[in-house]
């Protein structure tokens, strides 16, 4: 095979360091409207006494660039989880991981994964909270970013309750793996500690659920026949990766629920593609629309062996479906014309409710071609273009490290920022880019150097000054 990603390992070589600074130099223009704080998440530990693990899903990191009046300050931080706490008191591995087993690990509870908390991270009701997978989150101080707790919502759920990686806001959900009775968990909540409902909704088979989308009356959720055999995970020692199998012949399918009763109004088939992240759904003249990136098999089987990743990724795309949701049918299907595995989308918030009319993700430019890759570029994709309308390709050696994010100018609707991180493995550092969102193609319009490298990271956010803890 051939390697499209050269020296990607030294982003895996050895675990991030938890740094507190100021940053010395902001390069080039930042906007005057860019004040507040920038979060990511993202595994960053894979390895411990002597284990090296072989997938791309473990110990989580948050990371944050906080800026106030052409200054920037950078605090990293590993999530202190019951996992980390246990492995470093007893310095060795003992928990087994997403993709990792070794003799004589142990399950959450004897059934589940011990979560890392590794995937996303939001402000909330006051405070800042990392998710993993089906593991309630963690709270963490919004600015020094240090572990405070499991986050109960108020005592109204426990450590067994179903919970999932990503929060939407209004909503949350978690999937429970029954091999008889699989459900899914909707929960909504009002604040820190109160639950106005919370519904288990009965799915076809125990699938593996990680994103929905919230919009005008509806969440929506993409299911995907992708099974969790927990018998394996349980009783043969199984990793989680291992437990999971796609059965395409099952049919994917879409799950609409009421976004203000969480009842389900309509399961509609969609036929045999895998969908892990959706872009964003709305509602136009009585339809529904959601917008989905699609590829023909999972991709959890492409983050392994590290650090050898998306060998064999499938090219993927962006897809626009409209639903006839009293006829239980979708009407239409349209592709944008970009095959490069694209993940991370992100939408301007601004324009929800009435349809993103295009969004930003990220990448691989060698997709469909056998080797070893990674994410390369960023892409302003529009739906009324039909593909990109402008893209950024990174240098050789260079990767996109996170999920972009979205900050517009408060007083231009048509003008924005993309913030990005970008790891140089020739050089082995990382900086925080900022790019025009609408001309990607020029490059970062401005840069934050960070003295400390940091890891290839899942999940990011922005919040608004005086927002920086869900205020």
């Amino acid at each position: 095979m051939s390697d499209y990603a050269p020296l990607l390992e030294r982003a895996f070589a050895r675990a991030p360091e938890e740094a507190d600074y100021e940053v010395r130099a902001i390069r080039g223009d930042v906007p005057d409207y860019v004040r507040g704080t920038w979060y990511m998440n993202g595994p960053a530990r894979f390895a411990r006494g002597g284990l090296a693990y072989r997938h791309w899903l473990d110990d989580g990191m948050v990371c944050a660039v906080r800026f106030d009046g052409g200054r920037a300050h950078f605090a990293g931080r590993y999530v202190r989880t019951a996992k980390l706490d246990a492995e470093e008191e007893a310095d060795r591995p003992l928990f087994r991981t997403f993709g990792t087993s070794f003799p004589g690990d142990r399950l959450r509870r004897g059934f589940a994964t011990e979560s890392p908390a590794n995937v996303s991270v939001y402000p909330y009701a006051g405070t800042l909270l990392a998710f993993g997978e089906n593991s309630l989150p963690y709270e963490l101080d919004a600015r020094t970013l240090a572990t405070r707790r499991p986050f109960t919502f108020g005592g109204q759920l426990n450590e067994v309750s179903p919970f999932g990686a990503h929060p939407k806001f209004h909503a949350a959900t978690g999937v429970s793996f029954s091999p008889r009775e699989p459900c899914l968990h909707l929960y909504r909540f009002a604040g820190p500690d109160r639950l106005r409902y919370r519904r288990r909704l009965p799915l076809p088979y125990p699938c593996s659920v990680h994103d929905f989308a919230v919009g005008g009356r509806f969440a929506v959720f993409y299911l995907n026949p992708y099974l969790l055999d927990l018998r394996g995970l349980i009783g043969d020692g199984l990793t989680t990766l291992e437990c999971l199998t796609w059965r395409p012949e099952l049919g994917s399918r879409l799950l609409i629920a009421d976004a203000d009763t969480g009842a389900e109004v309509a399961t509609v088939p969609l036929g045999r593609r895998f969908c892990l992240h959706l872009i964003g759904t709305f509602e136009d003249e009585g339809r529904l629309v959601v917008d989905v990136i699609e590829f023909d098999r999972p991709l959890y089987d492409q983050y392994q062996p590290l650090p050898w990743l998306f060998a064999e990724v499938s090219r993927g795309t962006p897809a626009r479906l409209l639903v006839d949701v009293e006829a239980r049918q979708v009407l239409e299907r349209r592709e944008l014309d970009y095959p490069l595995a694209p993940d991370f989308p992100a939408t301007d918030p601004r324009r929800a409710e009435r349809g993103p009319g295009h969004f930003w993700a990220l990448g691989i430019s060698a997709a469909g071609r056998p080797g070893r890759k990674f994410f390369d570029q960023l892409a302003l994709l529009d739906w009324a273009v039909g593909g990109p309308r402008s893209v950024y390709e990174a240098p050789p050696g260079h990767y996109l490290a996170g999920e972009p994010v979205f900050v517009g100018d408060p007083r231009d609707a048509a003008a924005g920022v993309v913030l990005c991180p970008l790891f140089d493995a020739t050089e082995r550092r990382s900086v925080l880019a900022l790019f025009d969102a609408f001309d990607l193609a020029a490059g970062p319009r401005a840069t934050v150097p960070l003295e400390s490298r940091i890891h290839l990271g899942f999940h990011a956010s922005f919040h608004p000054e005086g927002l920086a803890a869900g205020g």
